[in-house]
């Protein structure tokens, strides 16, 4: 899909959610034949005219001024992805095309965030990039995402080096429902978090490739995808059933990272005294290298390689009965 049909496409959709009761619009019982607002009530709530509102709609956004993409975003009543959405489309629309392209987002991690990584002890953490790559995790996190990490996808040139990636997972995986049990809502946020990936780098090839490959596996992938709903995320909540430690509820927590543009640092802990807690205790022990593995004053855990460490295959889960499809 080219640059103007994503604005379109994101502003009609947008439109289409905002009823005139939403917006303070009177109707008088007329009768509509649109599921939102006319083009000419989003023009007036934001202050132009209704010919040039249609044809930012249209996708001709290159030159509008800041003030009033605010202006039809506060029309449209969209949040702060949704904001930051239509203004990474507009930079793209606005950028010349041989500026356009910005630097894919790296995969190397850093050392310091790598030992940053080891010694949170006790919480699982990782990295992930824009396109829910994992590009390293702990051992906690990587034993908490043991499914995840054991699944590379359909078999491919490129399947043996693929990294983990979240939403590989969530959609071509039939035993995601399983380890999800709110796999739907999680799948639905994974999907919005691609398109907020994709309105800040719509030329990463790698993104572009991860999306098409899971709109002609997915009809859900697709569906969702064409919703173009967009979403930040950074607190809250999330359940498991591990086939090791059975369910867990744990609080997550993201941290971009200002020095490593692209990527983000999450964590999960549990609620102190809660049986979730146990859990990822157990877990913990269950992950954790036998003693005669680890050398004596060596902090790296006997490791002289902790990128290799950090970004190795975590212990193999036996998950001993099978998962349910997610169709």
């Amino acid at each position: 899909m080219g640059r103007k049909e994503e604005i379109r496409e994101f502003l009609m959709s947008r439109r289409a959610k905002v009823t005139p009761g939403l917006a303070g619009i009177p109707t008088y019982g007329a009768l509509r034949r649109v599921p939102g607002l006319r083009r000419e009530e989003v023009a007036q709530l934001a202050g132009v005219s209704t010919d040039y509102y249609t044809r930012l709609e249209r996708g001709s956004i290159r030159g509008v001024s800041d003030s009033v993409l605010e202006a039809v975003a506060g029309a449209l009543q969209l949040d702060e992805a949704e904001r930051a959405h239509l203004m990474d489309l507009a930079r793209g629309a606005n950028a010349p095309s041989r500026r356009a392209r910005r630097r894919p987002p790296q995969q190397r991690v850093r050392a310091g965030v790598l030992r940053l990584l080891e010694g949170m002890t006790g919480v699982a953490a990782m990295v992930q990039n824009g396109r829910s790559d994992v590009l390293a995790a702990n051992l906690l996190g990587r034993a908490l995402y043991a499914p995840v990490f054991d699944f590379t996808g359909p078999s491919g040139p490129d399947a043996p080096g693929r990294l983990p990636n979240q939403a590989r997972y969530l959609f071509l995986n039939p035993g995601a429902g399983d380890f999800y049990p709110d796999w739907r809502a999680i799948a639905a946020t994974t999907v919005a978090m691609l398109r907020l990936e994709s309105g800040r780098n719509p030329h990463d090839r790698a993104l572009n490739e991860l999306v098409g490959e899971l709109t002609t596996r997915s009809g859900l992938f697709a569906a969702l995808w064409a919703g173009h709903d967009v979403r930040i995320h950074t607190t809250g909540t999330k359940r498991f059933r591990h086939p090791v430690a059975g369910e867990l509820s744990l609080q997550y927590e993201t941290l971009d990272l200002p020095g490593d543009e692209g990527q983000t640092l999450f964590t999960f802990t549990a609620e102190p005294g809660s049986a979730s807690e146990n859990a990822l205790a157990f877990l913990a022990s269950w992950a954790a290298p036998p003693p005669e593995t680890t050398a004596a004053g060596d902090p790296a855990g006997g490791s002289t390689d902790l990128e290799a460490r950090l970004q190795a295959p975590p212990r193999k889960a036996n998950p001993g009965k099978a998962k349910p499809s997610n169709d």
